[in-house]
């Protein structure tokens, strides 16, 4: 980390005032904020193409007011991208923050050079953002030596200080993979090691000050800086184990849906992405592919918007507004070709995408454990292997095959899952639902960054299931992806203790897959 908060405050002080001219010569556009920063929720990028990237920031001088203590109106935003770090060869423009997007500002800049390192700031009322780093993609169908990839979820703000960014931005990555639950929706807490700083998040304002709250993190703003990020969700973005249009308590779905909107939106107005993923009410289209010249392509999915309520409930859960139990018995309804967990749409397109791709390597990037584990129920361990969770793609057995098939059918190129949601470390490899002795594709679930475990009986459980090879929840970190032409190197990162803003990390278990073999090695 210590490398690139230097390179950030010499690029900072080398360029501080280059180009500034159009936008600090008014008095007005210095009232605006008062010359209190307006940056301190920092900046990021995400969703490189061979060609551009997109940048990302939001004006906040009060970050937890409902406004940022922003002014009711438009405020004209300077960016600034450059090969080098003092910024002699400056391409730059002026975006708009707008307060009905909470003043933040997406730029998707075009034209740049493909597979190369950018600098980037942004300029608003007389004063310079921190410097944050980019990369674009290699271009169509350039294969690089290698491509390194930081992957995790889960960073639950009062369970563990945020060590794992540190160290991600110490490494460099090329790409940041977040895989999920960038917030935790609940009312503040008392055991943790620090609090949320505001109730339960039911509106806009609410979901503006939680996101606030977390991108303050210093540590979270050094891993936005360092590499582009590519994002997707699950529920805590929303409310813990919503499906679909339906809370967890199966209440008033008109009233959840006013309440998902204004969740959707926030998480837009925080994140690096592009106008394709600006909500539009309830709606957000979140699924999407990133190329990596020809090395890696990235199906981003979302399996939380579209999804049918959870299967094997009791009877007279939906009418009786009860709560869905996620560990359920086995039931017929998990293997009904009609339920979805992608939705029809999103479904199809998957599907061309896994048929079309020429990449090298091909990345679901995903929220949930995908691959089957019937589990061991934690509060009645005698019962042994018993229950699904059917919260995640065990409630859709029918919609999990058809994807397994299009990999084995469409012969997708090495076919590779990254996951989060449970709080754990686990390799595994997906099976042919049709020839079990058939390895299909392979599935790492990346750590959590902070998220504490929920499952005490989780490495008795994927012993007593195929085809896992490795599992632990008792530790927090990340993991890194290293991908070539010849193979893909994953390495889980775990810190020593999430409660130590310092902590350091070790390695924790290391698989290998080659080329054209499915099945990972242990290493």
């Amino acid at each position: 980390m210590a490398k690139t908060i230097d390179l950030t405050r010499r690029a900072f002080a080398a360029g501080a005032m280059i180009g500034t001219a159009a936008l600090i010569g008014t008095r007005a556009a210095r009232a605006t904020f008062g010359g209190v920063d307006p940056f301190t929720l920092g900046v990021a990028s995400g969703d490189p193409t061979s060609e551009g990237v997109v940048l990302w920031t939001r004006l906040a001088p009060s970050p937890l007011d409902p406004a940022g203590g922003m002014p009711p109106h438009r405020v004209p935003v300077r960016w600034e991208i450059s090969p080098d770090a003092q910024f002699k060869a400056v391409r730059s423009g002026t975006a708009i923050a707008d307060p009905a997007w909470g003043h933040s500002v997406h730029v998707e800049v075009q034209g740049l050079a493909p597979g190369r390192p950018y600098f980037y700031r942004f300029i608003a009322g007389g004063i310079t953002s921190p410097v944050g780093r980019t990369r674009t993609a290699p271009a169509r169908g350039v294969m690089p030596d290698k491509l390194r990839i930081a992957f995790s979820a889960c960073q639950h703000y009062e369970a563990g200080y945020y060590a794992a960014h540190h160290h991600i931005a110490a490494e460099e990555p090329d790409l940041v993979l977040f895989l999920g639950d960038y917030i935790y929706e609940g009312n503040p807490g008392t055991k943790g090691v620090r609090q949320h700083r505001n109730p339960e998040p039911i509106d806009l304002d609410g979901y503006r000050a939680r996101y606030a709250t977390y991108k303050l993190d210093p540590m979270l703003q050094a891993s936005h800086h360092v590499a582009p990020w590519v994002t997707t969700w699950d529920d805590h973005e929303v409310q813990d184990n919503y499906a679909g249009d339906r809370d967890k308590h199966n209440g008033d779905q008109a009233a959840f849906l006013l309440r998902r909107a204004a969740a959707y939106k926030a998480y837009y107005e925080h994140m690096p992405l592009r106008a394709a993923q600006r909500p539009n009410g309830a709606s957000m289209r979140l699924y999407r592919t990133i190329d990596w010249g020809g090395l890696a392509q990235f199906q981003v999915i979302d399996d939380r918007q579209y999804r049918d309520a959870p299967p094997c409930q009791l009877p007279g859960t939906i009418e009786n507004h009860l709560d869905f139990a996620g560990q359920r018995p086995d039931c017929a309804e998990r293997y009904d070709p009609r339920r979805t967990m992608l939705g029809h749409a999103q479904e199809a397109w998957l599907d061309a995408a896994l048929g079309h791709t020429t990449a090298r390597w091909n990345v679901l990037t995903q929220q949930t454990l995908m691959k089957q584990e019937l589990r061991i129920p934690p509060n009645h361990p005698e019962a042994g292997p018993s229950v699904y969770n059917t919260d995640g793609w065990d409630g859709f057995a029918a919609a999990r095959d058809r994807v397994t098939r299009r990999w084995r059918d469409a012969k997708t190129p090495n076919p590779l899952v990254v996951s989060g949601d449970i709080h754990a470390f686990v390799a595994g490899d997906h099976l042919d639902p049709d020839d079990p002795s058939r390895v299909v594709a392979s599935e790492w679930i990346g750590g959590s960054i902070s998220s504490g475990a929920i499952d005490g009986m989780l490495k008795q459980s994927l012993a007593a299931n195929p085809k896992f090879h490795f599992g632990e929840n008792q530790v927090r970190g990340y993991s890194r992806m290293d991908l070539s032409a010849t193979q893909c190197e994953v390495t889980f990162r775990a810190l020593i203790d999430v409660r130590d803003p310092q902590s350091e990390v070790r390695d924790l278990a290391k698989f290998l897959v080659e080329d054209g073999r499915r099945g990972m090695k242990v290493v």
